[in-house]
């Protein structure tokens, strides 16, 4: 994959800048997110099967020597889900950019005629902690439009800084996600089980379904 040409369609000129850079894109609303959406999708050749940050990610920005983060490769991830052959709920702590959800997210789908896969039918929850990898988590997420939560916490001590709900609110297979931030609440750390510590993202709300 060009990193360079990754970077000319994010706005960036070195791959330490990407991930901010990324979540501001995520949170400017659908005017300036979608178009960018679609650029990527067309460099990396539609190819939705799999994570294509993987590489990009791991190879320069993943944070191996502090928190020992080395993603699951596509290949693996890619059997584990034909062996258990999707679910309904999917839920994984340190999920990383999002490989084995995806590759969840794929076996769900293909198991339907084209255009006939409603994303209302699967929910995904994933977690992770990583400031670097997880604006790409909420990327795979909402390029894919499914329907979910990205929790940016801690898996084990349940400290959180932000919950983001992804929603395909035309409940349309070709269709992108809407992202929202969850409010700093005492209902929201109930549902999701978290501490909130950092309140680092402002409360975003662009689903109409949310807003009502």
């Amino acid at each position: 994959m060009n990193a360079e040409k990754i970077h000319k369609i994010l706005g960036v000129d070195d791959i330490f800048k990407a991930p901010a850079r990324l979540m501001e894109i995520l949170l400017s609303g659908k005017e300036v997110r979608e178009p960018i959406f679609t650029q990527l999708l067309e460099l990396f050749k539609f190819k939705l099967d799999v994570d294509f940050w993987h590489g990009y990610f791991q190879d320069e920005a993943a944070e191996r020597k502090k928190q020992k983060q080395d993603f699951t490769p596509m290949s693996v991830a890619g059997l584990v889900s034909k062996l258990v052959g999707g679910s309904d709920i999917y839920y994984e702590p340190t999920a990383g950019t999002g490989g084995m959800m995806i590759a969840n997210w794929h076996e769900n789908r293909i198991k339907h005629p084209p255009l006939k896969y409603k994303p209302s039918n699967y929910l995904y929850v994933c977690e992770e902690m990583s400031d670097r990898a997880f604006p790409f988590l909420i990327f795979n997420m909402a390029i894919r439009g499914m329907n979910g939560a990205a929790v940016h916490c801690d898996s084990l001590t349940r400290e959180c800084c932000g919950v983001f709900f992804i929603q395909n609110d035309k409940d349309d297979p070709v269709s992108f996600s809407s992202v929202n931030v969850m409010p700093y609440n005492e209902k929201t750390e109930k549902h999701f089980n978290v501490k909130f510590g950092e309140q680092k993202y402002k409360h975003y709300i662009e689903s109409p379904l949310l807003v009502g």
